[in-house]
């Protein structure tokens, strides 16, 4: 009996540690695979940065470079690039 319990217990950390902060992580990539929109800065889980030019079934155009395109699944989209305001100003040399 005592054998029985101690593997429901390792049964129940298993599923804790590892199957659900797997699923959360699954949920959070659908996310924003949905979320992407024509314009976005993206990020591929190659590494490769681009902006969305246009959207197809289950493939995005990105332009990678000026008038550079190349096809890619939306499946590969590690992150949306986030820009800050403070990108865009010059820095002060003081």
């Amino acid at each position: 009996m005592g054998t029985l319990i101690v593997i429901v217990l390792l049964l129940i950390a298993f599923w804790l540690m590892l199957v659900r902060p797997q699923r959360a992580r699954a949920r959070e990539q659908q996310a924003l695979i949905e979320s992407l929109e024509v314009g976005d800065e993206i990020v591929s889980a190659g590494g490769l940065y681009g902006t969305i030019r246009r959207m197809e079934a289950d493939d995005l155009i990105v332009e990678i470079a000026p008038q550079i395109e190349v096809r890619m699944a939306r499946r590969a989209v590690a992150g949306i690039v986030e820009t800050s305001e403070h990108e865009d100003e010059p820095a002060n040399p003081s």
